[in-house]
C-alpha cells in the first residue's frame, strides 16, 4: 500500500485543510510507471482517503504545501491560487551575486519540445511569468576585491508555472545550486546533494471562514560558507 506520511511532516491539519511540509527528492503526485508511484498525496490518502492536492512542488522543491480535505475547499482554494490571492515565499541559494539588492524578472516560459522535462525561455510560445526577487545573504568574498560566489535569494513568484524559479533564475545568470536541471558545472557541487530551493511560507484567506491563515517552514538547508570551484 505504500509509505504513510511522516507526522513530522505534517504543520496544521483541520477538519477541511492539510498544510505539511515535503520533503526534497519526493513527488507531489504520482508519474507514469511503478517506480513513480510513491508521492506525497498517495502517503496523505492512507490517513485522509479524500485528500486532494491544491497545488504541487517540484520532486526537487521542498517545503510547504496545501491539501484540501473535502471538494468545495479544493475548488475554492484552487480559484484562489489561479487568481493569484495566494502568497507564495521561497528561499533559493544561487551561484554569484545580483547586481542590485532586489528585482523583479518578467520572462515567458514554455516547455522546451526536445528536451523533456525542460522548461526554457521562449519569447514566442512561452506564457507570462513574473517573479520578484530579494538578496538576504551572501558568502563573504574569498579575497580582497573578489566578488562573492554564492547568495541566498527571497523568492516571491506572482504566477506559478512550472519550474519558474529555477528557469528565471538560471536565464538571469544565478542558477540555483544543485539544480540538476538547470544547474552549471559550478553551481551543481557543493549543495549537499540537494536542490537549494525550499517553499517557506504561504499567506491566504480561508474562502469559508474569511480567517486569514499565515504558515511558515524553516530552510533546511545551509547556505554554503566557501567559495564554489
Amino acid at each position: 500500500m505504500g509509505e504513510p506520511l511522516d507526522p513530522a511532516w505534517i504543520v496544521q491539519a483541520g477538519s477541511d485543510l492539510l498544510v505539511v511540509e515535503k520533503p526534497a527528492g519526493l513527488l507531489s503526485q504520482p508519474g507514469l510507471g511503478p517506480e513513480l508511484a510513491d508521492s506525497l498525496i498517495t502517503r496523505a490518502q492512507r490517513h485522509w482517503p479524500q485528500a486532494r492536492l491544491v497545488h504541487r512542488l517540484d520532486r526537487d522543491t521542498s517545503g510547504l504545501i496545501v491539501l484540501a480535505l473535502c471538494p468545495e475547499l479544493h475548488r475554492l482554494l484552487s480559484i484562489a491560487f489561479a487568481e493569484r490571492r495566494v502568497e507564495k515565499h521561497y528561499v533559493a541559494d544561487v551561484l554569484g551575486r545580483p547586481a542590485a539588492p532586489g528585482g523583479c524578472i518578467e520572462l515567458p516560459i514554455a516547455k522546451c519540445q526536445h528536451r523533456p522535462p525542460r522548461y526554457g525561455v521562449d519569447h514566442g510560445r512561452g506564457k507570462p511569468c513574473r517573479t520578484h526577487w530579494r538578496l538576504l545573504a551572501e558568502v563573504p568574498p574569498p579575497g580582497p576585491g573578489e566578488q562573492p560566489t554564492v547568495s541566498r535569494l527571497e523568492l516571491r513568484p506572482h504566477t506559478g508555472r512550472s519550474h519558474q524559479l529555477r528557469v528565471h533564475l538560471q536565464a538571469i545568470g544565478h542558477p540555483i545550486l544543485g539544480d540538476p536541471l538547470y544547474g552549471s558545472p559550478e553551481s551543481v557541487p557543493r549543495a549537499g546533494r540537494r536542490l537549494h530551493l525550499h517553499a517557506t511560507a504561504l499567506r491566504f484567506q480561508h474562502p469559508r471562514s474569511g480567517e486569514a491563515l499565515a504558515f511558515s517552514s524553516a530552510v533546511p538547508f545551509q547556505l554554503p560558507t566557501h567559495a564554489l570551484p
